[in-house]
């Protein structure tokens, strides 16, 4: 066998087995990301702060009551 043909044996080897190595080390990098929560941007906070409060000011409103027609008044019959 010649020195070119091991000389390609063993780099082939070799990169493979980073190749092994860099999957192995990216899928517990994503596995270990998943369990962690997802930042939020101080922008996304206050939005939904302002929602929060928007919604709970929606809650306590209460609509006024509907005008009566006066006795005198009547649907024109």
């Amino acid at each position: 066998m010649s020195t070119y043909a091991i000389f390609m044996i063993i780099g082939l080897i070799v990169v493979t087995g980073g190749w092994i190595a860099y999957f192995v080390w990216d899928y517990k990098q994503r596995k270990e990301e998943a369990l962690q929560p997802k930042p939020q941007s101080e922008k996304l906070q206050k939005t939904k702060s302002e929602v929060s409060d928007w919604a709970k000011k929606m809650a306590e409103f209460k609509s006024p009551a509907p005008k009566r027609p006066a006795d005198g008044e009547g649907t024109g019959s």
